[in-house]
């Protein structure tokens, strides 16, 4: 059969693409090689089955159980004979999963995809492979998206084991662990972290590197490190693992620490030092595509391979491994595809780390501008000022706005503190459409809410704020 379409991978950024492409009138067909304990195909990828959506239910979930546990009562909540039932929070986080993974399937019916079940290879530029138990079939297609998503980093000093797992082993402890040992103390570390934490454990996390959370701004990430310490994360900065060994009973962890080498032991150990993409043995070796030193495909800004009608999006290509960058992919790819002229703004794809507080940044950084030798100007406000953060009890952080001295042009926002992600969402928005630090400040924010401190933040660059002292002119 052929297609106009074929997607490899049903991850964010190949699912997304596929229905786009239908929406636009070519025949898409998607392939998959995900199946369920019945049988059923798996769309989502790792984001919906065992990343961001399960990893997020347990973030809430256990947040919720934190608060009741330490911060009820600062409302005038007594809860008595709290008990924590792990088995139902995890089936919770199941059922959330499984009811957005099967939504897929009827997204792809509704838009007339075409799913294929299977382990999909490119065998020339114009033909699909499709690997399904021992039966194989050829598609042929004017146009392929690879999407094939990444994987957990497996070190060799730490192989994976009944007790040193990776993201999605931590995503499914029965008991909460005692202690908890995790290599890495970035996104996903501190995320599965911080579950674990709220709900227990005595968590470490080992950091290799001297300085936490180097590529966020340099205040937040010393704001949000000390907030981290005062909930419980013990984090062990230029600290290097040498050994890793798991008894069946526990894991010690041998480390160096400023020339001096320590150990520890740990009921469970979560390896949290990155992703790889997945591209071993998804295209014929005979195509002209090729892959960067991290193993990347090499594409151009419309994500096109040298293989001009072959197309790579999402984990596999450079840039930050993010669900929505890869899903954005996807759709400017599908409109290339149908003849438009779609680009991908590539500054302005936000970031978050979901702990709580949470992180959130979009655009330059202060040490960024400083680097480049850009002019700018600051404007911040802390939460401990907004009056909706107060009446909520959760006041901890601060909104960083950086504008470009002569044109007063948004250049970076930089939030830690309640509802980060979404305030980052509204300063998008804004710096997509070129505002200035002016612009926001004379848009109209609703009293009381959070992002009251986004305007604020604005209002401050221009020695405007009125709910903070402002700085000399």
């Amino acid at each position: 059969m052929k297609y106009d379409v074929i997607v490899i991978g049903g991850g964010p950024a190949g699912y997304v693409a596929a229905i786009k492409c239908s929406q636009l009138g070519l025949n898409t067909a998607c392939v998959e090689s995900s199946i369920d304990s019945n049988g059923t195909q798996k769309y989502g990828g790792t984001c919906l089955n065992i990343g961001c959506i399960p990893s997020k239910s347990l973030l809430d979930s256990s947040q919720k159980y934190y608060e009741a546990a330490k911060s009820f009562s600062n409302h005038g909540i007594e809860v008595k004979n709290l008990d924590l039932n792990i088995s139902a929070m995890m089936e919770r986080k199941n059922n959330v999963v499984e009811r957005l993974t099967s939504g897929i399937l009827g997204l792809f019916k509704t838009n007339g995809v075409h799913p294929i079940s299977g382990t999909g290879k490119l065998i020339n530029n114009n033909q699909v492979s499709v690997i399904s138990g021992n039966d194989e079939s050829i598609f042929d297609a004017e146009h392929v998206i690879l999407a094939t998503g990444s994987s957990p980093i497996e070190i060799p000093i730490a192989p994976w084991s009944e007790n040193v797992v990776d993201s999605t082993g931590a995503l499914n402890f029965e008991e909460v662990p005692e202690n908890l040992g995790i290599i890495g103390a970035g996104v996903i570390g501190l995320e599965l972290g911080s579950v674990w934490s709220r709900l227990g454990s005595e968590v470490t996390i080992f950091e290799a590197m001297t300085d936490f959370l180097p590529l966020i701004d340099k205040q937040l990430a010393k704001d949000s490190s000390r907030e981290f310490k005062k909930q419980g994360l013990n984090i062990k900065l230029g600290s290097q693992v040498t050994n890793v060994t798991d008894s069946n009973k526990k894991v010690s962890v041998n480390f160096t620490n400023s020339s001096t080498e320590e150990r520890m032991e740990f009921d469970k150990l979560i390896v949290a030092v990155g992703r790889k993409p997945n591209t071993n043995d998804i295209y014929d070796s005979n195509l002209d595509i090729e892959t960067d030193a991290n193993g990347r495909i090499v594409v151009n800004s419309f994500c096109e391979t040298a293989e001009k009608n072959i197309f790579a999006i999402g984990d596999i290509v450079r840039g930050p491994m993010l669900a929505h960058k890869g899903s954005e992919e996807g759709i400017m790819v599908a409109e290339r595809i149908a003849g438009k002229k779609a680009t991908m703004n590539y500054d302005l794809v936000p970031n978050v780390i979901y702990t709580h507080p949470e992180i959130a940044w979009v655009g330059k950084t202060q040490q960024e501008l400083e680097d480049e030798g850009v002019d700018f100007k600051v404007g911040s406000f802390p939460f401990a000022a907004s009056g909706r953060a107060l009446a909520a009890d959760d006041s901890v952080g601060s909104v960083k706005l950086l504008a470009d001295k002569g044109t007063d042009t948004i250049l970076g926002v930089h939030v830690f503190g309640p509802s980060a992600a979404d305030i980052v969402q509204q300063a998008v928005i804004a710096m997509e459409f070129g505002s200035s630090s002016e612009d926001l400040g004379l848009t109209i924010f609703s009293h009381p809410t959070v992002s009251e401190a986004l305007h604020e933040a604005a209002l401050a660059a221009n020695n405007e704020a009125i709910h903070i002292g402002n700085r000399k002119k």
